[in-house]
């Protein structure tokens, strides 16, 4: 009466219910398969580190006790594919059942539904036991309400779990959100926190994905991987940060800089979504730092926020919303990708820094990835779906439930609304001052127009003129177009025809 139990490589929590006991006619099944490491084109230490957290978590099962079958990518009797796999272990263990928790990518649970009706035994998929809430609560939610809009379902989720609430019921602090002091620009100090996460030789691993033919691009760093492998070091890196960094996490949440890609982020992301971290546990963590008086409240609430409201509300959109969601674009962006987002070779000296981190590392905090990379493909009008294939395989911490929203819905407006309230777009003067990528760059920030200026300027208003009958009633872009209407025509025609001639060379940028 065996049971198969598969586990996907992002559902590596050791301390899911199916694990409390043993059960000899159990079976854990994890693979590895170039239908997962193909279907886009994924960064190195993404795939690397994936395959050593899947081939670590298995070993600690068989070393618990539990029965484990583990298709590496270089096993013969791999088929690649997620069905051929079942298929193959149904017949090895000659299986009545099949349990799978549910996936967090609506193409694999598709995938994994349809596999199920068509087998003659039982297929059961079981919660993953991992977010706060279920997969359609956001649609629950906002069922009744015309505007969906993250604030106030976090603010619900605050008072649902008592989260950073007062002895009253009311918000700590008096106030749901403090960012209006998280916007601070770094000048240097304090200190950015050093990197103390392991690092982990993985050459020979690395060794066998470049036998088995699976095409990657970045710097794997196979000497030195630096991503979490196991719940230890999750937990490791999560002490780390809430004693270290969190005190200042709040106040730079936004600031950049050429010099330290990361600053006070928490690098969590990743040992997040591939659950070796609960996002309780997260959260109480640095709840429990507030409360202990070692966190400011701004600095707690907002990272927070990222947790309990953002990352559940964008999952719930996800699930609401696809497969459709996947295909927006209300804005009829259909540019491609400039060949330097591959490689870093621009002269816009924030974006070359910001790929080039990004292919070093597989990493790049949320202004980065919004702010320059994001808002640079949405002023040039990138086709979205390229926008997003990009992000989804750049970043180690990229899954499809939660960068698919945040590309095409918060990033490149493509949804036309529905989870960004306006565009998320800026000028140089914006990059200046939240960085210090302007020092030295070939282009001026405070040129609109000329050989040198800068191309963010003239792309930003070309942006808000050709969207002007979409964009010009949203109340919160009234500022942006009263200063429009201030150019006199003469004006606008030179930045127009600015933004026209960089749009023609992007790739020369």
């Amino acid at each position: 009466m065996t049971c198969l139990r598969l586990v996907l490589g992002d559902q590596l929590n050791p301390a899911h219910p199916w694990l409390a006991r043993h059960d000899p006619e159990v079976v854990y099944v994890l693979m590895e398969i170039r239908q997962e490491t193909d279907y886009v084109r994924h960064h190195a230490q993404k795939v690397l580190a994936i395959f050593a957290a899947m081939r670590r978590f298995a070993a600690n099962l068989e070393n618990a006790g539990h029965r484990v079958d583990y298709l590496a990518i270089s096993d013969p009797a791999n088929t690649q594919s997620l069905p051929g796999n079942l298929d193959l272990l149904q017949r090895r263990y000659r299986a009545t059942r099949i349990e799978y928790q549910e996936p967090d990518e609506w193409r694999l649970d598709r995938q994994l539904a349809d596999y199920a009706q068509q087998q003659a035994i039982a297929v059961q998929m079981c919660s993953s036991a991992h977010f706060f809430a279920a997969r359609d609560a956001v649609g629950q939610f906002f069922s009744s309400r015309t505007q969906w809009r993250m604030e106030y379902f976090y603010r619900d989720m605050r008072c649902r779990h008592g989260i950073l609430l007062a002895p009253d019921g009311k918000p700590c602090g008096g106030a749901w959100n403090f960012d209006h002091d998280n916007r601070a620009s770094w000048k240097g100090a304090p200190a950015a926190p050093a990197d103390l996460r392991p690092q982990q030789d993985l050459r020979a691993l690395w060794q066998e994905i470049v036998s088995a033919g699976v095409q990657t691009f970045g710097d794997p760093q196979a000497a030195a991987c630096r991503w979490p492998l196991d719940r230890g070091e999750a937990l490791a890196q999560l002490a780390q940060f809430i004693a270290h960094i969190l005190p200042h996490f709040g106040h730079y949440q936004d600031a950049m800089s050429r010099h330290e890609p990361r600053l006070f982020h928490s690098l969590l992301s990743f040992a997040l979504n591939i659950k070796l971290l609960s996002p309780a546990e997260v959260v109480a963590a640095a709840e429990a730092a507030y409360r202990h008086g070692a966190v400011p409240l701004p600095a707690a609430e907002g990272f927070i926020r990222q947790i309990l409201g953002w990352r559940e509300y964008v999952r719930g959109v996800y699930w609401a919303r696809m497969p459709e969601y996947a295909r927006h674009n209300v804005l009829q962006h259909e540019r491609a990708l400039p060949r330097w987002y591959w490689t870093g070779e621009t002269r816009m000296a924030c974006l070359g820094q910001s790929i080039r981190d990004s292919l070093a590392h597989a990493y790049a905090h949320h202004i980065q990835r919004l702010m320059l990379t994001g808002n640079f493909a949405l002023l040039a009008g990138i086709a979205p779906q390229q926008v997003h294939e990009w992000y989804l395989g750049i970043y180690s911490d990229a899954f499809e439930w939660v960068e698919l929203p945040n590309t095409l819905g918060m990033s490149q407006f493509a949804d036309g609304g529905l989870l960004a309230s306006k565009p998320y777009a800026g000028s140089a003067a914006y990059i200046s001052r939240m960085g210090d990528y302007c020092q030295g760059c070939h282009y001026r920030s405070k040129q609109r127009t000329g050989e040198r200026a800068c191309p963010f300027n003239s792309l930003y208003w070309d942006f808000f003129a050709r969207h002007a009958e979409r964009l010009q009633g949203n109340p919160r872009l009234g500022p942006v177009y009263r200063n429009l209407a201030r150019f006199t025509p003469e004006e606008l025609a030179a930045l127009r025809a600015q933004a026209a001639s960089y749009l023609q060379r992007l790739d020369e940028l």
